[in-house]
């Protein structure tokens, strides 16, 4: 969801952008990567055909995935486009296990875009860390939350101009500009590296270490997984039948 704001060129999103940029991975990697430990040269054919994985491989897969042999799901790569709020993008980058290249302050005047959670996002924190769930805010909060995270936004962007028309470098005026402006990035990752990623940073039923993601990464994290699963059907099965642990 994108609007604009009364002030000239403001603009607030609830959303994140994330796209599928280029891939290079499939079930099959998996599978020659695991059987060249028993058959040497003699995957070299299928892998250079990039023969598909059959629904005959999917207990390979599985094995693979269950007892935690982690090393074949590494032959592979994808590389995501990925727009979201400043905040989400520190988070992202707790993760040593990707490359990234982010849009930089030093190099360009930043775009007036700001995230503002949309009304349906849950506000309150109950309980502790590591056993907490967060429900709705009332509709003062809700009103409270937009009303000033707009404000401020607005203000910081202007004096952020301020000080860009008088001169000042980039990389000493942006830093009035508040975590929930827009910034873009390229991740590229592997599939286990998708999967430690995934299992940390969504919160699904049924898993056998439960997460509790800050909401804004989660709806980054659901759109690689949508991605993700179209590309290796087979391993994102195994993925979940096994507890959503990255091998």
């Amino acid at each position: 969801m994108s609007e604009r704001d009364d002030s000239p060129g403001i603009e607030f999103r609830s959303d994140v952008t994330v796209e599928m940029v280029r891939s290079s991975a499939s079930d099959s990697d998996v599978l020659f990567a695991a059987r060249v430990s028993t058959q040497g040269e003699q995957t070299l054919t299928a892998a250079a055909e990039g023969t598909e994985a059959t629904a005959r491989d999917r207990g390979l897969i599985n094995y693979l995935m269950r007892d935690r042999h982690g090393s074949p799901f590494e032959h592979n790569s994808m590389t995501f486009y990925v727009q979201a709020p400043i905040f989400v993008f520190r988070e992202f980058m707790r993760h040593r296990i990707a490359s990234y290249n982010e849009e930089s302050g030093r190099y360009r005047e930043l775009r007036p875009v700001f995230y503002v959670p949309a009304p349906e996002r849950n506000l309150l924190q109950v309980g502790k860390p590591g056993a907490y769930e967060f429900l709705p805010g009332t509709p003062e909060q809700v009103s409270l939350v937009d009303e000033t995270t707009r404000t401020a936004s607005i203000a910081a962007f202007e004096a952020y101009q301020r000080m860009l028309e008088a001169g000042v470098a980039r990389e000493v005026a942006r830093i009035v500009l508040p975590l929930n402006i827009y910034s873009s990035m390229y991740v590229t990752m592997n599939a286990r590296s998708l999967m430690n990623f995934l299992s940390l940073r969504t919160k699904r039923e049924g898993t056998h270490f439960p997460s509790f993601p800050q909401r804004e990464i989660e709806m980054c994290a659901e759109q690689m997984e949508n991605a993700w699963r179209e590309l290796m059907p087979l391993t994102y099965a195994a993925f979940n039948a096994n507890g959503r642990v990255a091998p």
